[in-house]
Formats: structure tokens, C-alpha cells, sequence
């Protein structure tokens, strides 16, 4: 049985990586998704344990202590991280998880996770992006102000993904993503077990 494989999901806030994964995983029912675990409160219409696990800043203070999260980082003075244990178990039954973590998050993956499947989602542009961060109406005007500063920094960072995703439409941008793990399930590496098993029957 091969081991599963590790999509890694990142982009600024407002480009649409949410819709992206979730549309992603309704049409790939065997692909599991990785819940983060956050201090932050929930959005209108989140559930804990379906959206993010909700914490308090003194329990996932302990999950850092004792070692529990694959990676975390505290962004706009919250905390985000995700369980390991769980990442573990879902990639050792051989069922491929997506990830959808900042970029910070995802760098660090990369040095426990070299081979995964790293994508970035762009916006069509800047101003896109700033229409859609005022167009949700859940932040602040200093929040979305505060996000649009942080995109430039982020959108520098996808030059360490292996690929890009410009999401000017959702399901566009779903056919693409598919296409990148068809294409990495086909990749040598992953298929060794399945070769040297064909080898032994020759």
C-alpha cells in the first residue's frame, strides 16, 4: 500500500483558497482534509472540530509545549497550528490529506515534508483581491488594510511552491489542482513499491 500524500494549500486572505479547497474536496470524496487548530473565534456559520478546532491561547500554548502540532504561527495575534497526530495516522493509511495553512506554516512543513505537493494561490490581481476582502464584510477597515499589506510579502513566498494556482474562477482553479495530484500520483518516486512488485513477478 503506498503511503498517502501531503497537499499543502496556502495564499493571501481574500484569494478564494477556502472555496477552492472545499469545492476540491466535495469532488475528491478520498482525500481527507487537516484541521487546523486556532485561537481565533468563529466566523458566523464555523463549527469546532469541522472548520478548526477553537482553542484557547493557553491549551494550544500547551500543544506547542508538548510537541503536537506539525507546525503553528501566530498571525494577525492569533495563534494557527496543526495537530500532528492526526496528519500522521490519515498519510500512514495511505489517504491523502490537503492542508490549507499561511505561508509561514507551509515553509516549515516543506522541512519535515519535502515531498509534498506545495500550491499557491494567487489572486488575478491586487485589486481583486481587495475587492474581495471588502466584499465578505467579516473584517474591520483595519483589518482588511492590515491583510492587503501582508499579500505582497505572502505572494513573494510562492516562488518556494512547486506550483501556482491563479484563481480567477473556482472551478478553474479545481480542475487545475486535481491535474497537479493526478499528476504527482504518476510521479516514479511514488510508485516504487508498485515496480519493484511487478519486478518480483518477472
Amino acid at each position: 500500500m503506498r503511503k498517502g500524500c501531503l497537499i499543502v494549500v496556502s495564499g493571501p486572505s481574500g484569494t478564494g483558497k477556502g472555496t477552492v479547497c472545499g469545492e476540491f474536496l466535495h469532488v475528491h470524496e478520498e482525500i481527507s482534509y487537516s484541521i487546523s487548530a486556532t485561537t481565533r473565534s468563529p466566523r458566523e456559520g464555523e463549527q469546532d472540530g469541522v472548520n478548526y478546532y477553537f482553542l484557547s491561547r493557553d491549551e494550544f500554548e500547551r500543544m506547542i509545549e508538548k510537541g503536537e502540532l506539525l507546525e503553528w504561527a501566530e498571525v494577525y495575534g492569533n495563534y494557527y497550528g496543526t495537530p500532528l497526530k492526526k496528519i500522521e495516522e490519515q498519510l500512514g493509511a495511505g489517504r491523502d490529506i490537503l492542508l490549507e495553512i499561511d505561508t509561514q506554516g507551509a515553509l516549515d512543513v516543506q522541512k519535515k515534508f519535502p515531498d509534498g505537493i506545495y500550491v499557491f494561490i494567487l489572486p488575478p490581481s491586487i485589486e481583486e483581491l481587495e475587492r474581495r476582502l471588502r466584499g465578505r464584510g467579516t473584517d474591520s477597515e483595519a483589518v482588511v488594510t492590515q491583510r492587503l499589506a501582508a499579500a505582497a510579502s505572502e505572494i513573494a513566498v510562492a516562488k518556494e511552491y512547486a506550483y501556482t494556482i491563479v484563481n480567477d474562477k473556482v472551478e478553474n482553479a479545481v480542475r487545475i489542482l486535481s491535474a497537479i495530484v493526478e499528476a504527482e500520483h504518476a510521479r516514479t518516486r511514488n510508485n516504487v513499491e508498485k515496480i519493484n512488485a511487478m519486478l518480483k513477478g518477472v
